[in-house]
């Protein structure tokens, strides 16, 4: 029974190469522990995306109250969210329910947490913060821009660790954007109105992810004529997961545990707006260095490509 757990929540990972250390030691094993449970009362991993969403949204609520006790029950209720967004995760590799929407959901959710935690910091600081009461406008224009700069560090993250994935399981959730388009464009608004207002915005979201890689997308071209049936050549499968696998921990502290731990921070001392500066200062940081090394990557597998280093 225990021997069988164990294999189940092994197979329940994506890969060792982009496992967060804070998410084996603690989201992992509770996001298994909750996709056990929901597998046996039959619940499906959209339903848990979405209560992730109400819980996210919740914690995000109690972030206005400048008292520190309430403050502790919405970090709870966004740890909790965030073992449910693992779970969703697990429990769909371990049920076989994966859907193009759960994916989508997967990535709005974290959106949907943090607008509400944006929204409810700068209502606060507002209320509560001498400096920022005396120019109202100042905290909204640098929650807006940490929130656009959250979005491209988040939506980066994923699009590297997913190609990573390639090199490791043979496969990935890479979306590429000619196909999410032509799908938006066989949905019909009348008869599929949310599912193709969904869409809408995930195919937005993989054509900025396309247009901010440029040689990613030029050794993705090269990969798919090098090899077209999709069975690259090992030793270059090799070669790119060594080169690859040192940035995967900046993936990982661009995602959710860091940050929290910055606006975690920023709550104890009293001062959510630190949070913001981490983001737009810290984050952004690493956004910029892990793009120019992982574009610097394609470019040199790419260039090897061409000139047949792996053969035709």
């Amino acid at each position: 029974m225990i021997s069988d757990l164990k294999q189940q929540y092994s197979q329940s990972l994506k890969s060792m190469d982009t496992e967060e250390h804070i998410d084996l030691a603690f989201y992992r094993p509770m996001g298994f522990a909750w996709a056990v449970l929901f597998r046996k009362l039959g619940v499906t991993p959209n339903a848990v995306t979405i209560a992730s969403i109400f819980l996210g949204i919740g914690a995000g609520i109690l972030f206005y109250y400048n008292t520190l006790w309430i403050n502790c029950i919405s970090m709870f209720l966004l740890i909790w969210a965030n073992t449910y967004d693992s779970c969703d995760g697990q429990l769909a590799r371990m049920t076989k329910q994966y859907s193009p929407l759960g994916r989508i959901l997967d990535g709005l959710s974290g959106d949907i947490w943090f607008a509400t935690i944006y929204i409810a910091i700068c209502l606060r600081e507002n209320h509560f913060s001498p400096f920022f009461a005396q120019q109202p406008w100042l905290i909204w224009v640098i929650a807006v821009t940490a929130g656009i700069c959250h979005g491209k560090q988040a939506a980066m993250a994923d699009y590297y660790r997913q190609f990573h994935l390639l090199f490791v399981n043979g496969k990935s959730e890479l979306d590429q954007a000619s196909e999410q388009k032509a799908f938006y464009e066989s949905l019909s608004w009348k008869k599929n109105f949310w599912r193709k207002l969904v869409q809408f915005f995930y195919t937005k979201y993989t054509i900025n992810q396309e247009a901010w890689t440029p040689s990613f997308q030029r050794l993705r071209r090269e990969i798919a004529r090098q090899w077209p049936d999709g069975n690259m050549n090992p030793q270059f499968v090799a070669d790119f997961r060594k080169a690859s696998l040192p940035l995967m921990k900046y993936t990982n502290i661009l995602s959710f545990n860091w940050r929290t731990i910055a606006l975690f921070v920023s709550l104890f001392v009293g001062e959510p707006w630190i949070y913001f500066a981490f983001e737009l200062v810290v984050l952004n940081g690493l956004l910029i260095y892990m793009m120019r090394r992982h574009e610097s990557i394609c470019r040199h597998f790419a260039r090897l490509i061409n000139k047949h280093h792996y053969g035709e």
